[in-house]
């Protein structure tokens, strides 16, 4: 999985213009995002049409803040830099909640 550098909406727009992507937005400090972690590399094989983009959302607050990522872990999908499905919330994640939400995009 890739991991985000600090970048605001913009650039990140720019990146993610052309094909589909899945932002996984998470927290060193967040139990929760360490939980599906380790899932993060299945998920990735069941889901080979996306490109994973881990953004750790310390890093990247005024990001997160502009695409309304206000729990973590979360995870927004996008296909040719539009905004197709989002899986925003504080709660813990399992790898089946999440593969349920790519599948229900398809």
């Amino acid at each position: 999985m890739e991991k985000l550098p600090q970048m605001q909406e913009d650039q990140l727009l720019e990146k993610i213009s052309k094909g589909k992507y899945v932002l996984f937005f998470d927290a060193g400090w967040c139990p929760d995002c360490h939980f599906i972690k380790p899932a993060m590399p299945e998920i990735e094989k069941d889901f080979p049409e996306y490109t994973f983009i881990e953004v750790d959302r310390d890093e990247n607050i005024d990001l997160a803040a502009e695409l309304n990522i206000f729990g973590i872990p979360s995870f927004v999908v996008y296909s040719d830099g539009k905004e197709i499905g989002r899986f925003v919330n504080k709660d813990r994640k399992t790898k089946q909640q999440v593969e349920d939400f790519l599948n229900d995009l398809k």
